[in-house]
Parts: structure tokens; sequence; C-alpha cells
């Protein structure tokens, strides 16, 4: 009895115990580590994922920099089962910061909790101990174990005994606050599903409580506080998980927090006014009915309320008979309802600057981590430490914000020609990213946008934009001469002049081997030179065999159409004829590597390639044909699909009849009679030539591909609308695969006949596109960021599209000497600060690729650096200088996308134009380290309002410059 009564035997053993609980945080990864694996509260905070994450970081250029080292004791208990025994956190939560330590977002959850015991209004603690744990905090012992109250559990005991025999009644729950707080933290799915489970809460409890020594006064105080603070109180509509009293009131019942402490403060008070009484009864009612609701929190807060109304009336009058609340008070609590009220989507108290850097740093962190859910996310013990530069992000943000009021508009000086004349400036959207090089990688220093929602425009969206693609295809010209250059420069000039004539070589070697056949100084830098000063025709007058057809271009200043210049003044004012040209020659130079013709000289390659052309091509073409087929038919009935196909049908006998028998072979002579009739009314045709036409046109008669012919449809839509009668389930891939001799049987005319154009059309077609997967491999190197290039001469000019964020990465290639590196955001992960899990991930020093020859960076920087010395971004010419008074270098290259959705006709000829939308971007560097875009958008067919061209984006940067060169070392601004 005495040690029911004092529990001093327990509060020698379990401190003995306790105190030899440690942990010390050490470099480098630590094997004398536990994690938990199931407790909702380690779950919740992130710790059980621990280990996953530091594999998955590790494989993103990220290693563990220090982590706890546990003691022993700590080791051997948690090896047996114990809980964890630490100090735990009552609030967890993400926390993003910007390089200088600022928060870019700083969550806790919950995020209403009280500070201390001394905090809580003496009622509230009452109330709580009355419904729980009477004895929480008894003075008759100071060494008392608050894992167990020996009435609670006995009588918990004796009603679980009289069950088991058979007697009615209820069974006393035996849980302390202690042994709840163990539960809802760190059991599976925070029950008690065994004894054993519960023998585990017991003893886990019970070492908490005497982890800080033998005396558990203080301990007992904390533990009510941490119940208060984290009771789980099911989920809220619009607002996920609710933990906490405070979070409670508000996600439940609508309250604030701080109010109703102010007014449970008063309830012990005299001479109470009747209003005021209302207003205690009122809130000191939710407050308990979100305590009772912890038995079943999902059935008393969202599925039966009225239980819940029922039961916190019943404990208001059980409360008062206690002398816990008075008379008053319980009468005015009972005459309240409890009023429900759903507040909706968690809200944070950020900037809107702030909100978007954490919002796209928070859409990484959701991709690299395995987390489906940035309310999973959120609710981390985690501190991530970025690169972003929180008072330039704002600058920024706010400077493109401002861009939507037409009188900024005006006050900036862009309403000039190709800026903002014309059009709503409110619809325009605009992007901004700012990266640096630096020893971990480029890290962004900037990403902002002023669209509405969350969308991350550069590094989500594919964009038409323009000239810009001429950066890539320079870099290619470039990378592909050196390369012939490399194979060709030591060679003797017997060699060299043999090579030469061969009459179907391509453009680009042809041009080196002349070079090379004709230079004294055979250097590299000297020839990348001679490349620069290449030149083509811009010339408007000729059309393309490209992209499957005849197609022309047009130059932005149409005084270049008449005009020869070299490949780097093309670069400097962006003509596209040039760019056109250029690429294809890559184009030759790729189908020349392949089979040692270009296209101009088809008929010259083997006819073993061209069998294997013609069958590509069959098999490409007919998939493209079975795709659009099955799209029209997708979902109809045979009738359906058969009256559709009708539709297109010419209605003549014959055409009629041959598509018929081939979709009905089974049909009689009295069904095809019918069919007639009803698609050739009063035709008037006899019954022997009906009889006639069932025979001439019975199935088997005639080849699919001769039936397409006759009937005037394509045989692939009258196989697939046939193919589709019996497998009405069918997808688009089992379709493909069932049609892969039916391609080969369509296109047989294509071998057979006796006009090589025909053939060489066709041929052609397939060498393009694989010359455009060459191209692509190559692109992607660099890092194209889409898996598929327009297979046409006007990828040059962007019909491809791309990306902002690729563009700012291709361009940090050219800044860091043809070397990629690693674009970055995140520089460190603080998992579980503070805590035996604690584990800092730091970002490691970044590992480049040699992608492009320095000469060939060096050559394209220069080519950069003219474009704003002597071109297209002449704006941004003496803008900045350094400390020292001289120019900063700016270089760029600049793009604009005029989107259409265009149709033409069989000779190549423009027929319709729709304005998709409109796009301007200029990729910049500011100095040795510093990258990035500016881009304007518009969307839709707004977008046919607007004139804008790439000397917007232009002209923003360099409205932003004051806010963006102080963050450069030792530059300023100019006062110009």
């Amino acid at each position: 009895m005495w040690e029911i009564k004092t529990s001093r035997m327990q509060s020698l053993v379990f401190s003995s115990i306790a105190k030899k609980f440690s942990y010390k945080v050490e470099s480098g990864e630590s094997k004398d580590i536990r994690f938990p694996k199931f407790g909702p509260y380690d779950i919740r905070l992130g710790y059980s994922r621990i280990p996953e994450w530091i594999g998955k970081m590790s494989g993103e250029g990220y290693a563990v920099a220090k982590q706890a080292r546990w003691s022993p004791y700590l080791l051997r208990c948690v090896d047996l089962g114990v809980f964890t025994i630490y100090p735990e956190k009552t609030q967890g939560g993400i926390r993003i910061l910007d390089r200088y330590d600022k928060p870019l977002l700083y969550q806790n959850f919950p995020e209403r909790i009280y500070p201390d015991f001394k905090s809580i209004p003496p009622v509230l603690a009452d109330m709580l101990m009355f419904i729980e744990n009477r004895h929480l905090l008894d003075t008759h012992s100071s060494y008392q174990n608050p894992a167990i109250e020996w009435e609670r559990l006995l009588k918990s005991l004796s009603d679980a005994a009289m069950s088991f025999v058979g007697k009615d009644g209820n069974v006393a729950g035996g849980s302390t606050l202690s042994t709840q707080l163990e539960k809802f933290r760190h059991s599976p799915g925070g029950l008690t599903d065994t004894a054993k489970e519960k023998l585990r809460q017991i003893i886990s409890s019970s070492l908490r409580a005497y982890s800080l020594g033998e005396k558990t006064c203080e301990t007992r105080k904390k533990i009510l506080l941490a119940y208060i603070n984290s009771i789980p109180l099911a989920a809220a509509p619009g607002y996920g998980e609710v933990l906490g009293l405070g979070d409670g009131l508000w996600a439940w019942y609508g309250l604030d927090f701080k109010t109703v402490n102010r007014l449970l403060a008063d309830a012990r008070k005299k001479n109470i006014s009747p209003e005021h009484a209302n207003e205690i009864g009122s809130s000191l009612k939710a407050a308990l009915s979100l305590f009772l609701s912890q038995r079943r929190p999902s059935a008393y807060l969202i599925t039966h309320r009225q239980y819940l109304e029922t039961l916190t009336n019943t404990y208001c009058g059980l409360l008062a008979g206690a002398g816990v609340i008075s008379p008053q008070i319980r009468d005015a609590a009972i005459a309240s309802r409890l009023d429900f009220k759903n507040k909706g989507a968690l809200l944070y108290s950020m900037e809107i600057p702030q909100k978007k850097a954490a919002g796209f740093i928070r859409s990484k962190l959701m991709a690299t981590l395995g987390i489906n859910r940035f309310y999973d996310l959120d609710r981390l013990d985690l501190d991530v430490k970025t690169s972003i530069d929180a008072d330039l992000q704002r600058e920024i943000t706010e400077a493109l914000y401002s861009l939507k009021d037409p009188s900024n508009i005006l006050k900036s000086g862009l309403t000039g020609p190709h800026l903002l004349g014309k059009g709503d400036p409110s619809k325009v959207i605009y992007s901004v990213s700012l990266y640096e090089k630096t020893p971990v990688g480029n890290v962004l220093r900037v990403q902002t946008n002023n669209y509405g929602g969350s969308f991350n425009i550069d590094e989500q969206m594919k964009l038409d934009m323009g000239s810009s693609a001429k950066l890539r295809v320079l870099i290619h010209y470039l990378g592909i001469l050196t390369k012939i250059h490399h194979k060709y420069q030591n060679s003797p000039s017997e060699d060299l002049k043999r090579i030469s004539q061969d009459p179907a070589l391509d453009p680009l070697t042809r041009w080196t081997i002349d070079y090379l056949s004709k230079a004294q100084d055979k250097s590299q830098i000297l020839f990348l030179d001679a490349a620069m000063n290449r030149t083509y025709s811009a010339g408007v007058g000729e059309r393309f065999a490209t992209g499957g057809g005849m197609q022309s271009f047009a130059n932005f200043n149409k005084k270049d159409n008449f005009r020869v210049m070299s490949v780097c003044e093309a670069f400097r004012q962006s003509v596209n004829l040039v760019f056109i040209r250029m690429m294809r020659d890559i184009v030759y130079y790729y189908v020349y590597q392949r089979y040692s013709v270009t296209p101009r000289s088809i008929d010259k390659i083997s006819d073993t390639d061209k069998n294997r052309l013609l069958i590509q091509f069959a098999n490409k073409e007919g998939i493209q044909f079975t795709r659009r087929f099955y799209n029209k038919y997708r979902g109809k009935t045979y009738d359906e699909s058969r009256e559709l196909l009708f539709m297109k049908v010419q209605p003549t006998p014959f055409r009629l009849a041959a598509a018929f028998l081939y979709l009905t072979p089974q049909a009689s002579m009295d069904d095809f009679e019918a069919f007639i009739n009803k698609y050739l009314p009063g035709s008037r045709l006899t019954d022997k030539y009906i009889k006639t036409l069932y025979t001439r046109y019975a199935p088997g008669s005639f080849s699919l591909a001769d039936v397409g012919y006759i009937a005037h449809v394509h045989p692939l839509e009258l196989w697939l609308v046939s193919f589709l009668q019996s497998n009405s389930k069918a997808g688009i891939d089992e379709a493909i695969k069932q049609s892969t001799d039916i391609r080969q049987e369509v296109y047989r005319w294509l071998f057979k006949t006796k006009n090589p154009y025909k053939q060489h059309k066709r041929i052609r077609t397939i060498i393009e596109l694989e010359a455009f997967q060459d191209i692509h491999r190559e692109w992607k190197q660099l890092g194209y960021p889409f898996d598929y290039l327009v297979p046409s001469y006007a990828s040059a000019i962007g019909s491809s599209g791309d990306r902002p964020s690729a563009l700012a990465e291709l361009i940090g290639i050219v800044l860091n000497n043809g070397i990629i590196y690693p674009r970055t955001q995140v520089e460190s992960l603080y998992f579980a600060k503070n805590t035996p899990y604690e584990t800092l991930m730091n970002l490691l020093p970044a590992e480049g690729k040699q992608v492009i020859a320095p000469e060939t960076a060096q050559t394209v920087k220069m080519a950069l650096l003219d474009v704003v010395e002597q071109g297209t971004a002449g704006r941004l010419k003496n803008t900045a200088f350094s400390a020292q008074g001289n120019p900063l270098a700016i270089g760029g290259k600049t793009g604009t996308g005029d989107h259409r959705y265009k149709t033409f006709n069989k000779w190549g000829n423009l027929t319709s134009s729709k304005v998709m939308n409109r796009t301007a971007v200029f990729v910049f560097f500011i100095g040795d380290r510093h990258f990035g875009t500016v881009n304007a958008f518009v969307s839709g067919p707004d977008a046919a309002d607007y004139e804008f061209s790439s000397s917007l984006p232009v002209s923003i940067l360099k409205m932003l410059l004051p806010n963006i060169i102080p963050r450069l070392d030792d530059v300023r601004i100019s006062g110009k």
C-alpha cells in the first residue's frame, strides 16, 4: 500500500534507468541510432521516414553532415520495444528559410497552444483531470508515477472481470493522461490493441515521467500541458487533422483561442453578469466537448454530434456537482448549443513573394522526398535552408505585380513600339528567374511571377519562345563543326581533296574540308571565328521541304529579306531564314552520317536502306492514322460508327457497296439491298444491278487498300471500324498492336510504285525524322526539357517549344565554360532538430560535366555579349558598372513566340491562322556568375491584341537592374 500511495520504489528504478538515456550530435552518419516506424506522431513529423529520405537525398547530391548518436542504454531499451525517451516537441511544421535564414515559410502544427502550464486557465485543467486523471496533480507524494492511477486501474480491471463473466455494464478506462499521450503519439494507429501494447505504454510513460529525476511534480504539469496541446480531434473538412484544444476550438467551432482563454479565466469569479456568464458558459462547453470527443473523435465531431451535445450537458452537471464549475456557469453552458463551423482551408500568414518562393520549394521537396500532399509535407519537423534571396524575391515580385497597373506601365516607359502600347497590361504574366554559379552548383536566387496561382511558369510550362531557340541551334552548329574539325584537322591535303569530291557530301563537312584545305593556321579558335563569319542567305523566296510538306518562313525585319549575312550578324539581329538554313545543314549532316547521302541525293541511297525506310514510313504514318481514327470512333456503338463513316462516303453504288461489304461480310442479299435503298433512295437501281454489286464487291474480292481506294475512305479507317465492332473495349495500344501487319498491307503500293518521286518524298520524311532524333539527343544533353522535337526546320525558330528554366540552364553552361552543373534551390535539410533523430544533410560540391567544348562556349559567350552591344537587346548597353567604373558584362538572347494554329492546303499555302498565345523572353547573364530569364506571356485569344516582342522582357530586366545589381559583388547601378 505504501508503494501504491508514494511510488517511491518506482521512482528509484525508473529514474535510475532513464538517467542513462542520452544522445549527442556528431559529424557524419550515425550507426548508433534508431528510428520509429508506426506512431502517428512519428509519422506526422517525418521521423519514421528519415532513413528513406537519407537514401533519396544522397542520390540527389546531399550527404549527412551530422547526426545523433545514442547512448547504449537508450539503444538497448528501444530495441526491447520501449518508445524513445526524450523531451518531445508539442509543435512540428516545416520551416523554409532563405540564404540569410529569413523565413519564407514558418508554420507550426498545431498553431494555437499554451506555452506553459501557468497559461492554462485553472478551470480548464480541473475539467480535464475530472474527466481523465483526477489525481494527476495530487501533492501527497512528490514521487507519484503519472503513468498509473491505481484506483482507476483497479476499477478498470474489476469491470473487465465482471464483463468477462457475463455481468452487464461499461468497462471504465484505465489509461492516464500520461499513457494516453504515449498511445496516440507512438502506438500503431494511435490505438491500444493488445495487453502487450498497454504494457509498453505504461513502461514508456513511466520512464519518460522520471527522465528528469525521481520527483515528478513538474513533470505531471508538463503532461497535462502536452495533452491539452496535442489531443487528437479528428480531421475537419478543408483543414485536415486537428491537434490540440486551441486548433480544435478554431477548426470545429470557429472560436478565437485568446478570447476563449480570457473568458475561462473569469469562470471562477464572483458576481458574474448573466451576459458574461453566457459567454463563459458557451466557451467552456466548447472546450469540454472537445475533451470528451477524444474518446470517439470522428463519431462525436462528424457523424453523431447530437450525442456529443448530450454527453457534454451531462458532464456540465457532474462538474458543477464536484465543485469544478459554479451552478451559474453550468446553467449557461447547458443553455448554449455547440455551434459547429467549418473554417475551410488553412491559410498561411505569408506575403505573396515569400509564399511563391515557398510554394516552388515545397513542390520540389514533395517530388524529391516522395510525398504526395502539401498537407503531409507542411507537418514535418524539418528546417529547409534554401538559396533564395528573400528580399530580392520580394522586390522583384512587387515590381512584376505593379505592371498590371497602366499608370505604372506609362511611368516605366513600357508603352513604346513592340512593348505594351496595345492590349490590357493586367493580362500579361511575367516571370523572372535568377541563378548564381557557386561551388555547389547553380543555385536559385529568385524565381517568381505575377500569376495569381501557384503554377510555376519557369519550371512547369511549355512555351513557344521563338528566337531563343537560335541559341540552341548556334551551339549545336558550332559543336558539329568542332567535331568535323577535330576529325580532319591533321588529315593530309590529298585526303581532304578526295573527301571533298564526294558530290553527296553534306554542307557542314564540305565547308570544313574547304577551310582546312586553305587555312595556314588550323587552330580551333580561328576555326570557330571563321564559322561565325560563314555566310547564309536571309532570302524568303525559297520553299523548304520539311515537316512532311513544303513550308515558307519570314524574317522579323523585311529589310533582311534580300541580304546575305554572317552567322554572327544573323544571331545578333535574330534573322530567321539564316537559322532555318543552318538547321537544314544540321539535318543534312546527320543524314549523311547515316546514309552517306543528303536529302538532295536520295536516289543514291541503297535498296536495303530504301526498303527499311519505306517500312518505317508505313509504320509511322499508319500509327498516326490509327490514333486519329481511334479518337474519332472511341466510345461509339457499331451502328453510330458506321453512320459516321458513311457520312463521308460519296453516295455512289460501287463506293457504298465496297465499304458496306467490307464492314459487314456476313450480310445477306436482303441486308445489302436494304442498305443500298437507305443510302440511295429513289435511285431506281435494278435488282440485277444490285445483285451484280453484291457479287463484285463480295468480301475477299479486293484487298483492304483497294477497298479504301474504291470507297475513297482511308483503309485504316475501314479496318478500325471493323476492329472496334468485335473489340469494343480495346484501347489504343491494342489497336496499334493488332494493326501492325495491316499497316504494311495498306502501304504495299508504296513499294511497288514506278514513280520514284512518291518513294523519295516518304523516305525524305523518315530520314528527316531520324535526323531530328539525333538532334534531340544532343539538345537533351544540354538540358532540353522535352522528349520530342518537331521534325521541322521551324524548330530553329521555336516551334518545338522550350522552358524558361531550361534556357537558363543552357546559358549557365555557356557561363561555366561548357560545363553543366545541377541547378538547386535547397542547400540543406535539417530533420528533427533537437531530438534523438536529429539529422542534417548538406548539399555537396557539385561535379560538373563538360558538354560543350570550352572554346565553343567562349565563342557563344562573345555572341551573347554582341546581342546586347549591337543587337536586339541593345537597350541594356552600358546600364551597369563595377565599383571601379568599368562596364559590367551583360549578354543574352532574345526570343518572341507568336504561337498560332495554322492550316495549309496541299500546295503548302497558308489557309487560316488562329492566335493561341504570345510569348517574349530574354535569357541573360550578368557578370561572371549570375544568369537567368525574364518572360512575358499572354494566353488564349486575347494574345491577338498585343504586339510586344522580346523588347519587353529586355526593358523589364533594365527596370529591375537597380534591384539586382546591388546583390552582386562590388558593383553599382549607373545613374542612367
